[in-house]
């Protein structure tokens, strides 16, 4: 191989710290607490994953929260922007934030990181849980074999938080250096020749080179001559890559052991008792069962029923709504003009009652309820109980993530779709997400109509819309060319949901609720109140009750709610809300609205989003093949509910 030409240095320094370290370790929660969320969330440039920026406190500079990375060579879209950022970025500090009662997983990662030749410091997280756990560490051999500070936090209940600040302004380069075969180091030195300068050590854009980091690749061709290029690929080999992990896993393994003073028992107690159950594929059931019915109380009867119930039909109703129309019926002469505020369709009788009134309340207690289930542990648990089902789709538990976040929203669940490995995967729980995974808005009202039934409408439109997707996904799966990747999570323990990061979770999700979609309200508001203005509302109507009346069995009103449906499902269940409020439908139309409605088109939102994660074609075939389906699978629910008889 002859000689590379034009190496660089790299020696690039900045003043952004990056938060780095496995899936579900607390950075976000780390982050909020480092930065007082003053946060700029956009997409990494160059990538579709987006990334939050925030000023620090105390610490000087700008903070990312950078995406889960579990091991170079990254893998995901998600691995792959956080390796873009310690690539790309002019880091002036790094904070790996570790598990501290999994040491020996978080110092493999550590052994990787400490190689880029960044400043870096060692945050070990939920040291609570290690404590409880009675896993012991000694903080000071780990400092000393590692040449970084290290430091223990619990992130969620602020512990630690300012022995970190301080390190982090005081951050230096590790001294750790994993000693790897012979093969692996003659290889670093030849391609160590042939790389352009970065703002990451030599050493270390070599082995990522080495071990086939797709970033790094790219990064690296992007800047070197044609000849390099062909110098550094004769450069690899595929046993480089087995060899480069072992040696690392033998250092991490060598630093577990100096450090572990006692490893505790996971197994013990009854909270370790309970974590085992409620992961069982059997007795897991029946915890999973009281979960979903708890979360049908809270959001479906409380949110939905009670607090709906004081806000839309007494404070609103009874009290702001009527002095509002009497002011405005008084003050502004022009009749068109008071209704396009206060009337049928106006912006504050429809589009701010809608919002505030009716779907507020739903999508806090669900907020509240994700959050919950979120802090508890229980979510990995979810995907270990669903993952059966996620197999017969070609896909996995972890499929069971975004799945579950499109109960919050759909839009942000359809970016979460990155953490999957294959274009295949992701396609399909886009697919299903887009199908029939009703929003928090959207399922607040959906199961404060049904639970106003009874729990056998709740259970006929669980049953419809979940055996759909069941069988959309298997066929899909049978479609699309492909296999399913391997399924391996770790479970944290159970553990009781700390007030705090349940709240600062809720208060951001609703604060993103009133930014994002109450403009969407209004602006449906204002659509429905032209085409009603126009005319165009009721020709829609007529054109539509083919479908509405004829197929679907429901009143003509309801078309109207279905139009919305184009525009955002949760407004168009909504309208559906308030023709059923007014007794106009029947129990078997409620189900048949509902089932219909969930299933409908994607939101406009959503569509928006499938489209620049995954491409213009996508989201149309996506949405061509939805409405039909839904139409079709409501007419069918119509006439089987009229074949024996129920809910007439």
């Amino acid at each position: 191989m002859d000689a590379c030409h034009g190496p660089g240095d790299s020696s690039a320094t900045g003043e952004t710290i990056a938060l780095v370290g496995h899936p579900n370790v607390g950075k976000s929660t780390l982050f909020e607490a480092l930065t007082g969320r003053r946060v700029i969330t956009a997409n990494y440039p160059g990538t579709t994953v987006e990334v939050a920026r925030a000023g620090g406190r105390r610490v000087e500079g700008t903070v990312i929260d950078s995406p889960g990375l579990l091991t170079f060579p990254s893998r995901t879209e998600d691995e792959q922007a956080t390796a873009r950022i310690l690539l790309e970025e002019p880091l002036r500090a790094m904070v790996q934030v570790g598990d501290a009662k999994n040491i020996r997983r978080t110092l493999l990662l550590t052994v990787q990181l400490a190689e880029l030749g960044i400043p870096m410091v060692l945050a070990l997280n939920m040291a609570d849980e290690a404590d409880q756990r009675g896993v012991e560490l000694d903080l000071s051999a780990l400092q000393e074999a590692i040449g970084l500070p290290t430091v223990s936090t619990t992130a969620n209940r602020g512990v630690g938080i300012s022995e970190l600040e301080d390190e982090v302004a005081a951050a230096r380069l590790p001294v750790l250096r994993v000693a790897y075969p012979a093969a692996v180091e003659q290889a670093i030195e030849v391609v160590s020749s042939c790389l352009p300068g970065s703002s990451v050590a030599e050493r270390a854009l070599a082995l990522l080179w080495l071990s086939r980091d797709p970033v790094a690749e790219r990064w690296v061709l992007d800047r070197v001559s044609g000849e390099d290029a062909a110098d550094l690929e004769e450069a690899r080999s595929d046993e480089l890559p087995r060899l480069i992990l072992g040696a690392r896993l033998e250092a991490a393994e060598s630093l577990a052991g100096l450090v572990t003073e006692s490893a505790g028992e996971a197994g013990s107690g009854m909270r370790a008792f309970l974590g085992r159950v409620t992961a069982h594929p059997v007795a897991g059931l029946p915890f999973l069962a009281a979960a979903l019915l708890a979360l049908y109380w809270f959001v479906g009867v409380f949110g939905a029923g009670t607090l709906v119930g004081w806000l839309e039909g007494g404070l609103f109703g009874e009290v702001i709504n009527p002095a509002l129309i009497e002011w405005a019926e008084r003050l502004i002469p022009v009749a068109l003009i008071s209704d396009f505020f206060v009337g049928e369709y106006g912006l504050w009788t429809m589009g701010i009652t809608y919002a505030f009134a009716l779907i507020l309340p739903i999508v806090t207690t669900f907020f509240i309820a994700f959050g919950v289930l979120e802090d508890s542990g229980y979510l990995p648990r979810l995907a270990v109980l669903t993952n059966r089902v996620f197999r017969a789709m070609g896909l996995n538990g972890r499929a069971v993530v975004p799945m579950v976040l499109g109960l919050g929203c759909v839009t942000m669940a359809t970016m979460t779709t990155r953490i999957l490995e294959s274009r295949r995967e992701r396609f399909l729980v886009i697919l299903l997400l887009a199908l029939g995974v009703p929003c928090s808005a959207q399922l607040g009202v959906v199961m404060g109509m049904l639970g106003g039934i009874s729990l056998t409408a709740v259970a006929i439109w669980a049953g419809v819309v979940a055996g759909l997707l069941i069988v959309v996904g298997w066929i899909a799966a049978k479609v699309m060319p492909g296999e399913r990747s391997s399924f391996i999570t770790e479970l944290p323990p159970l553990r009781r949901p700390a007030l705090r990061p349940v709240v600062v979770k809720t208060v951001a999700r609703v604060e993103w609720y009133l930014r994002e979609v109450v403009p969407l309200f209004l602006i449906g508001s204002a659509l429905l109140f032209v085409l009603d203005a126009t005319g165009a509302l009721d020709w829609l109507i007529e054109f539509s009750e083919p479908l509405v009346v004829g197929w679907l069995g429901l009143p003509s009103a309801a078309a109207a709610a279905f139009l919305m449906g184009f525009f955002r499902r949760d407004f168009g269940a909504t309208g559906l809300f308030v023709i059923a409020s007014a007794g106009l439908m029947t129990a078997a139309q409620v189900v048949v609205a509902m089932t219909t409605i969930t299933l409908f088109v994607p939101c406009v939102a959503s569509v928006l989003v499938i489209a620049k994660e995954r491409g213009w074609r996508v989201a149309t075939g996506v949405t061509l093949l939805v409405f039909p389906l839904a139409i079709a699978v409501g007419g069918l629910v119509e006439r089987g509910l009229g074949l024996v008889g129920w809910g007439a």
